[in-house]
């Protein structure tokens, strides 16, 4: 969506950011008229936090199968957390970052486990080791993933990155509209960096090579998820690279990371 992210309050003139509370209600007076006093900008991040704390304390000293309240309970702070983010915030587009990928993981891992007929000692730590770094956007390594959990890392990427590809899209049909200068003036409501122009590169010059390395990245993810994630976490991990090298490669465009982002999905076909 495209909103005027700097919101001034009609009844006691107020001002605040859209873009940190996703309220049009005036957070000094509690007044819900207000009216946008900058440019358009796209949209598509919500304010999220995501404290798991509450759900460490209740696990901390579970074995073997977990307790179905503490499920139900964590894995509706995960979905509620997933729901809101998006990866467009005032016009820029974000890194498809840690946290979002650990909440998409540990919601994969919870249903994983709590299938597992005879949960192993590494199949919980594991769990545990996620659900202890996830809202610090700290994963377990590739190597430390139980073969019996991968499909959780395969479903979480494959979701996370038609997430992230969906909104990288988004931002390129709308940098394609306008310069990249992120004005009503030039018809843009994103921007990228370089789109003063000093460096002869033209913003909407990544279109077409990020839009073709993106159509690659759906199949791959689609792959991922036929297979009902079950493939090794380096590809998994590869995946997520590969989406935020694109990313970078939008943001920025430096060679290095659409090339990078290439050898990473080269890696996925080898």
């Amino acid at each position: 969506m495209k909103v005027r992210g700097e919101r001034e309050c009609r009844e006691c003139g107020a001002r605040w950011s859209y873009y940190e509370t996703g309220s049009v209600e005036c957070p000094e007076c509690g007044d819900l008229r207000s009216v946008g006093v900058d440019d358009r900008t796209a949209h598509t991040d919500a304010p999220a936090s995501l404290d798991l704390s509450p759900h460490r304390a209740r696990f901390g000293d579970a074995t073997g199968t977990l307790p179905t309240d503490g499920v139900d309970d964590l894995k509706s702070a995960l979905r509620e957390y997933v729901r809101k983010r998006g990866f467009i915030r005032g016009g820029e587009l974000l890194p498809l970052d840690g946290t979002y990928l650990a909440a998409r993981e540990l919601l994969e891992a919870v249903d994983c486990y709590d299938r597992l007929r005879d949960p192993a000692d590494a199949d919980r730590e594991y769990l545990l080791e996620l659900l202890a770094g996830a809202d610090d956007g700290d994963r377990p390594a590739t190597a430390a993933v139980p073969e019996r959990l991968r499909e959780a890392r395969g479903m979480a990427a494959a979701r996370a990155v038609d997430e992230y590809r969906s909104d990288c899209l988004s931002f390129l049909d709308e940098l394609s509209e306008g310069t990249g200068g992120g004005s009503e003036a030039d018809g843009s409501t994103v921007s990228v960096d370089g789109d003063d122009g000093d460096d002869g590169d033209d913003p909407r010059s990544r279109i077409a090579p990020a839009k073709e390395l993106l159509e690659r990245l759906r199949d791959r993810a689609k792959r991922v998820e036929a297979l009902d994630g079950d493939v090794p976490a380096a590809d998994s991990d590869a995946l997520v690279a590969a989406a935020d090298a694109l990313g970078e490669y939008v943001r920025t465009g430096e060679e290095a990371a659409i090339e990078r982002a290439g050898s990473r999905l080269a890696e996925l076909d080898a």
